[in-house]
């Protein structure tokens, strides 16, 4: 029942609470929806992939949209948390972005994702809550001597009394963000991340060890 969690210090990068692919499941939306309709060619096509290789890559908050014009949205109404796609909030400034908009309109419309990926409240605070309902977070310093990796552990953090409530919470306020990573070969799943240092907002009790 317990988690442990490990990062380096000095970094930026989100912390992964758990891998979870979005609802309607039969209907395997990353790689038959997001994937052909709404993705884009890989920056690595035709050297390292091949040359029809195709990517889907979003780290997307309920706050504000991304730069394709993804957002989350946290509807309690119908209990669900919303993958949602507003062409109009697309950076058509970017000529990139511009273009792949292009792309989509041809593929898929410009309308609202069909089907619209979710996660069901119910569902999703089963599977979030089993896997991170209490954990330890660990920060250690690194360095790399003759090729090996070394590391010096700083600090050390007791989680508990995880809250689906505060966890809602969180993602409406940008602190939990879901990230998509994907290309036509492989799929890396789909993550629901955490900012650093924001542990509190998802937790009810927060004890540093040392």
């Amino acid at each position: 029942e317990w988690e442990l969690k490990g990062q380096r210090l000095h970094t930026s990068s989100l912390i992964t609470l758990k891998h979870i692919e979005p609802s309607p499941t039969a209907a395997k939306i990353v790689p038959q929806l997001l994937l052909p309709m709404y993705g884009w060619r890989h920056k690595e096509a035709g050297g390292k992939y091949p040359a029809m290789e195709m990517s889907f890559r979003s780290t997307t908050n309920a706050v504000k949209h991304t730069n394709r014009g993804f957002i989350i949205i946290v509807d309690r109404k119908t209990k669900k948390l919303r993958f949602a796609f507003n062409s109009s909030k697309a950076q058509t400034s970017d000529s990139s972005i511009k273009e792949w908009l292009g792309n989509v309109k041809h593929r898929a419309g410009l309308g609202s994702l069909d089907p619209e990926p979710y996660w069901g409240f119910a569902d999703l605070k089963f599977a979030i809550g089993s896997k991170i309902r209490n954990c330890f977070y660990v920060i250690a310093d690194t360095k790399t001597i003759s090729k090996h990796e070394y590391f010096k552990y700083r600090s050390l953090f007791l989680l508990t009394g995880f809250s689906f409530k505060k966890f809602l919470d969180a993602i409406e306020e940008g602190a939990v963000l879901i990230d998509f990573d994907a290309r036509t070969g492989h799929n890396h799943g789909t993550k629901f991340r955490l900012k650093q240092g924001h542990w509190t907002e998802i937790y009810s009790h927060v004890k540093k060890i040392f």
